[in-house]
């Protein structure tokens, strides 16, 4: 099967948050075989489901919206090519993080810079889900946070990111960032430790 990407550069909000780690759900499983089976609208499907997830993370690790958005376009394009290699052993976007965290890194090798920037579109994606009349996410409160989130170490930094903007798994974000389920909890802990030291003495 030829797969044809049509994937969007201004991907939706991810709305999935399943951390079953025994594998795909039954949804998902019947999408994966469908896919397997050629099946353009499924594929599609699993494309919506993951895009927002594998854009958000490449773009905090690039620094740039359109290196995240060829990345997270060819991070779809290999997972699709290779379907049969996936067992089902984990979430399939644990997996697809796998893929997109190997991505950056070939591209990293091969000389892609990353722009010193901060995380003003990661914030703003992330927030896009939350209505005006969300006191939790006040805008003062944003950009709180969005300064203290740049000074952050990277695996720490992504950590955080990922379980609060994404509502990833530990183990899920240990896959993202290249350590251990156990290494993930302590960079997301410290991390938080962090944000709440800067954030109590910047009131």
């Amino acid at each position: 099967m030829r797969f044809i990407p049509f994937f969007n550069k201004r991907p939706v909000r991810d709305i999935s948050l399943n951390t079953n780690e025994g594998g795909p759900d039954p949804q998902e499983k019947e999408l994966l075989r469908r896919a397997r089976n050629g099946d353009r609208s499924a594929v599609g499907e699993l494309i919506r489901t993951h895009e927002g997830l594998i854009y958000r993370f490449l773009l905090s690790r690039t620094q740039d919206e359109d290196q995240a958005a060829d990345l997270a376009q060819e991070t779809f394009v290999k997972a699709l090519r290779s379907l049969e290699a996936f067992r089902g052993e984990s979430t399939f976007r644990t997996w697809l993080l796998a893929i997109a965290r190997n991505e950056f890194r070939a591209a990293y090798r091969k000389g892609l810079r990353r722009k010193e920037q901060s995380l003003d579109t990661v914030v703003q994606i992330a927030a896009e889900g939350f209505g005006p009349e969300d006191e939790a996410v006040r805008d003062s409160e944003i950009e709180r946070i969005r300064r203290q989130m740049d000074t952050l170490p990277e695996k720490q930094r992504l950590s955080v990111s990922l379980r609060l903007f994404d509502g990833l798994s530990f183990r899920e974000i240990g896959v993202a960032i290249g350590s251990t389920e156990g290494a993930a909890r302590v960079n997301f802990h410290h991390g938080i430790r962090k944000l709440r030291e800067w954030l109590e003495h910047d009131e």
